[in-house]
């Protein structure tokens, strides 16, 4: 999956930074990089002009590195670098995380922001993705996100105005599963479209938007109502929810998956 650079969401400078720095990593570490894509506020959707650029990869080594008996490192993981914060997962762990119902890669995969993508592995990723997802997981990962932020960073007087879009997004894509929707989207737009109905929340949503993209990182302000009332009414209606039912769920297909993929970066 290749994006020209008209229409690229990124800056050109800063894009063939990522790259040149995804390339650095390939020769240091002698592996491929499958796909690399942006995971934090800019994949969202709501970046502020000092925003950091999260760029999250994930990476196949070369063949001996799966024969050997010790314990391999099975993450690369860069300083952060001015804007820069690089990491990336190897594809068994990838694929182990995906098992266990890990709703942070499945986020990864609907990056609305791509640096770098092996077309067939996405496809084939993507799919494995939506043929083993468990609500269940997903559900209480983004329930206990909201819970924690909100705790932690909205119950004073003065609040950094951030936060309020890290507990809206995790909440929102846990209604998106309650509602039977399917794997929740990435972008925030999208999950405030299809749930948010209320006028008065919406526009305060849009609000909170608006700064959040107009001003820095650690902008703080008054508690905002509207949104703190939706967030504790949904939040104390989801503790009595039931839980989801355990699914039936053939993880088969990520063996065949991690097989070809391995076999494949490695035919030369």
């Amino acid at each position: 999956m290749k994006m020209t650079e008209e229409t690229h969401p990124i800056a050109p400078e800063m894009r063939a930074e990522i790259l040149a720095r995804l390339d650095a990593i390939e020769k240091e570490h002698d592996v491929s990089v499958l796909y690399a894509c942006e995971s934090g506020s800019r994949g969202w959707g709501f970046a502020s002009p000092d925003s950091d650029y999260d760029v999250r990869f994930i990476y196949v080594p070369r063949l001996p590195w799966y024969f050997r008996l010790g314990a391999q490192r099975d993450v690369i993981e860069q300083p952060i670098s001015g804007a820069l914060d690089v990491g990336g997962w190897e594809l068994r762990k990838a694929l182990g995380l995906l098992r266990k119902g890990n709703a942070t890669l499945v986020e990864w995969l609907d990056s609305p922001i791509v640096y770098r993508a092996d077309a067939q592995f996405l496809a084939d990723l993507r799919d494995a993705a939506r043929q083993v997802h468990q609500p269940p997981h997903s559900f209480q990962h983004y329930i206990s996100m909201a819970r924690k932020n909100y705790r932690e960073y909205l119950r004073g007087e003065n609040v950094r105005l951030k936060k309020y879009l890290y507990v809206l997004r995790p909440l929102l894509a846990a209604l998106w599963i309650e509602q039977g929707r399917g794997v929740a989207p990435m972008p925030f737009q999208q999950l405030v479209d299809a749930i948010v109905t209320d006028t008065a929340l919406r526009d305060a949503i849009a609000q909170l938007l608006a700064i959040k993209r107009s001003t820095g990182e650690a902008e703080y302000g008054a508690p905002l109502p509207a949104i703190n009332a939706f967030l504790d009414r949904e939040l104390t209606r989801l503790e009595n929810t039931p839980v989801f039912a355990p699914q039936d769920v053939d993880f088969r297909i990520l063996d065949r998956l991690l097989l070809d993929t391995v076999l494949r970066f490695n035919e030369a």
